[in-house]
C-alpha cells in the first residue's frame, strides 16, 4: 500500500473521530501527494514520496518561523501539522549519527583537515547519505564545525 492510501485511510479514520485538524493536516498531504502522482503521471516511489512529504514538512516550520509571536493560533496550528505531517517520515537521524556519517565521508575521500574551499566536493558526497533522513541545515552546520 502507497503512501497515498496509507493517508487516505487516515484521513477518512479522522473525519470520523471528528478530528478536524488531523483531517485538514492530512488533507494538504494527500493533495501534494496526489499531485506528485500526477506531475509524474506514475506511481511514486518511496523516496520520491518521502522528498513530497520533506517538502510539506518544510513548508510548515517555515511558516511556524515566519509566523508573528502575537499569533498563537497560527504557531498552534504549525506545531500541529508538524507533529502530523512528521508521522510520515522515516526514522530521522540525530546530530551523533550525522556527524558519524561526516567523517566516514571525510575518510572516503582522504580529506583529515577539510577547508571551506573542499565544502562542495564534501556535501556532493555526503548529501546522498542523508538526504531525507536529516535536516540540511542542521548538516550543513555540523559540516562547517569540521571546516578550517
Amino acid at each position: 500500500m502507497g503512501m497515498v492510501d496509507v493517508v487516505r485511510s487516515q484521513m477518512m479514520a479522522a473525519m470520523k473521530a471528528k478530528d478536524s485538524k488531523r483531517k485538514d493536516a492530512l488533507s494538504q498531504l494527500l493533495a501534494a501527494l496526489k499531485d506528485g502522482v500526477i506531475k509524474k503521471r506514475a506511481d511514486l516511489t518511496p523516496e520520491e514520496e518521502f522528498a513530497i512529504v520533506a517538502k510539506e514538512l518544510k513548508q510548515v516550520k517555515e511558516t511556524l518561523e515566519t509566523a508573528p509571536a502575537d499569533r498563537t493560533d497560527i504557531i498552534e496550528e504549525c506545531k500541529g501539522k508538524i507533529a502530523i505531517i512528521s508521522e510520515f517520515m522515516p526514522e530521522q537521524m540525530d546530530e551523533a549519527k550525522i556527524r558519524e556519517t561526516i567523517e566516514s565521508v571525510l575518510d572516503k575521500l582522504g580529506i583529515s583537515q577539510p577547508t571551506a574551499k573542499e565544502k562542495g566536493i564534501i556535501m556532493k558526497e555526503l548529501m546522498p547519505l542523508v538526504k531525507g533522513k536529516a535536516d540540511g541545515k542542521l548538516v550543513n552546520e555540523l559540516l562547517a564545525g569540521y571546516l578550517n
